[in-house]
């Protein structure tokens, strides 16, 4: 599930707080299937974390914006 930019943009700072929850649980899931050899789709990980990444991007640029 890859995160368009436009999307996050849209969310006021509450809602990427819930995204960003979310996909940091996504991540952990993925790192536990991995764990235990359950991860058939080792790019999911790849996925979650560039989400993560854009998430907490858009995030701090709109802390700056206030």
């Amino acid at each position: 599930m890859k995160l368009k930019v436009k999307d996050l943009r849209a969310k006021n700072p509450v809602e990427l707080q819930r995204e960003l929850l979310d996909l940091l649980r996504a991540r952990f899931g993925l790192r536990m299937q991995q764990a235990t050899q359950q991860l058939s789709n080792t790019a999911q990980l790849r996925n979650t974390r560039r989400d993560i990444a854009r998430a907490k991007t858009i995030l701090g640029e709109k802390a700056r914006q206030s």
